[in-house]
């Protein structure tokens, strides 16, 4: 295909792979590479940026990255009814008799709470002492804690110990939050906790993320996984059509669990 017949959603995906691998681009680069004029490229960028994909600057683009996140216990007062519905609707993926590994945060944490409520015998793996609690507390579940490191901000624990550890089992579903939510994948912002997501993503058959609209369209500190390797994504919102588009061509079902 001749690059001056890239369709937009190719010229999307190509812009996309260029600002992630050189983290930011030149509209006069972009155009003569695709061979389209650089009026067209400007307004490529403007969707993509519109869509939280890439932050515009003048002449070109940068990736769009988040460099903070508030701790587990002020996420956890924020977007209460969002993170709630997600929850159930996660839960709702889980099936009796299976073996589910769940990580530690604040969207994590009410898909402990929707599983809680249900009469289902499951087995929950986690490094969350927050999410073993309030499994716990259901008698027909076996709750297995993760060894590791405790890091108080986020009320889990982490270190090798705990990657070695995931590694001893296996899983019909992993359930995993992240920071960020782009066409590059989700991602987090600490990179011991990546590190045990993706050993549950290894060891499980699926993998559910669940994760809040605000985490749309931007990178983390750490890439988690490739699109391709979530089945599902559990959302509180429809995301961007720019990035909808890239979760449909990766195979990963979305479930919008919305207020309406």
């Amino acid at each position: 295909m001749e690059q001056s017949r890239l369709s937009k959603k190719e010229r999307h995906e190509l812009i996309l792979s260029e600002v992630r691998r050189s983290a930011s681009i030149r509209v006069s680069r972009l155009a003569l590479r695709l061979g389209v004029a650089g009026e067209t490229i400007r307004r490529d960028l403007i969707e993509l940026g519109d869509a939280g994909l890439l932050n515009r600057t003048y002449g070109g683009a940068t990736i769009s990255l988040a460099t903070s996140e508030p701790v587990i216990a002020e996420r956890s007062q924020t977007m209460i009814e969002e993170r709630a519905r997600i929850g159930r609707g996660a839960a709702g993926l889980v099936e009796k008799g299976q073996i589910v590994m769940i990580d530690g945060g604040s969207t994590t944490y009410e898909v402990a709470r929707g599983l809680s409520q249900l009469r289902r015998e499951l087995t929950i793996i986690t490094n969350s002492i927050g999410v073993a609690s309030v499994t716990g507390a259901n008698p027909s579940f076996r709750v297995i804690l993760c060894p590791g490191t405790y890091d108080s901000r986020e009320a889990s624990v982490v270190g090798e110990d705990t990657v070695e550890f995931v590694r001893r089992y296996n899983a019909d579903i992993a359930i995993i939050g992240a920071s960020s939510l782009s066409a590059d994948g989700p991602s987090d912002m600490i990179s011991g906790a990546a590190a045990v997501k993706r050993a549950m993503i290894s060891r499980a058959l699926s993998t559910a993320l669940v994760v809040t609209n605000d985490k749309f369209g931007r990178n983390s500190l750490e890439r988690i996984c490739a699109l391709r390797a979530l089945s599902d994504i559990v959302t509180d919102r429809e995301p961007q059509p720019a990035l909808r588009a890239v979760i449909e061509a990766a195979g990963t079902e979305l479930h919008v669990c919305s207020g309406d």
